[in-house]
């Protein structure tokens, strides 16, 4: 299991809500999707997840990895884990 952390937010025109969360190093990803309906129901999203090894993608752009690892440490140092974000 890997600790991942919330990176990037989605929503489109179906109200399909895009979830990314990444590694620190922002070198891979896991991307989740909820009906906006659904995650305003229930729990919403949380700061990070604990995903299997095997569910994380390879983030194959230098441009996207500097995101996502910035976005990552932003969150870790000022969220907990279980946060709701």
């Amino acid at each position: 299991m890997t600790r991942v952390w919330l990176v990037d937010r989605d929503v489109d025109s179906r109200n399909l809500v895009t979830m990314t969360y990444a590694t620190p190093d922002g070198e891979f990803a896991f991307t989740r999707q909820a009906a906006l309906d659904s995650l305003a129901r229930r729990d919403g999203p949380t700061a990070a997840l604990d995903v299997d090894d095997d569910r994380l993608d390879p983030v194959d752009d230098p441009e996207t990895v500097a995101r996502y690892a910035a976005e990552a440490d932003r969150v870790a140092a000022s969220h907990d884990p279980d946060d709701e974000l």
